[in-house]
């Protein structure tokens, strides 16, 4: 993250990008100390109530779950990647970077969302995007939009299928 992060700052400046942690330390990882000088057989108590003390923490990573996410303008994209590269030695085991095809962190794809800004059924929502569906009351739709917050289809879905 610090490697990423100090990259992106020097290369595309601080407010060209936001980057995602997606994995968290909730793991504690304990150790059971056990002495080891003279005497100590009757100072501890071997494996009985060996819980242990807290020492740090981890995060428990599944194979193939993402680590970091970062959204940028397309000019720094390859800034992004080349911050990834760098910050990837720093995990252990391999890593893969992979370009998504959503806008932002959206879940939306990047054709679908430009279709729908246009057509005024996007509203932005903080860092995610609301889609104003073809349903619900009409009355509420009319107030909050006015005429033009009726559509006349519903929202087209990206259902072809993209070649790799």
């Amino acid at each position: 993250r610090i490697a990423a992060n100090k990259y992106m700052v020097k290369n595309a400046g601080k407010d060209a990008f936001h980057l995602r942690v997606r994995m968290h330390p909730f793991h504690c990882l304990r150790i059971n100390k056990m002495l080891s000088c003279a005497g100590a057989d009757r100072l501890q108590t071997g494996m009985r109530g060996a819980f242990g003390k807290v020492q740090g923490t981890a995060a428990r990573v599944a194979i193939g779950q993402i680590m970091l996410s970062i959204r940028t303008k397309d000019v720094h994209a390859n800034k992004a990647v080349e911050g990834f590269r760098r910050a990837k030695f720093k995990f252990p085991g391999r890593q893969k970077i992979v370009v998504s095809r959503q806008w932002g962190f959206t879940k939306f794809t990047r054709d679908d969302y430009v279709a729908w800004k246009q057509e005024g059924r996007i509203h932005p929502d903080g860092v995610n995007a609301k889609l104003l569906e073809n349903h619900g009351p009409i009355a509420d739709r009319v107030k909050s939009n006015g005429p033009e917050g009726l559509f006349a289809a519903p929202a087209r879905t990206y259902k072809t299928r993209i070649e790799q």
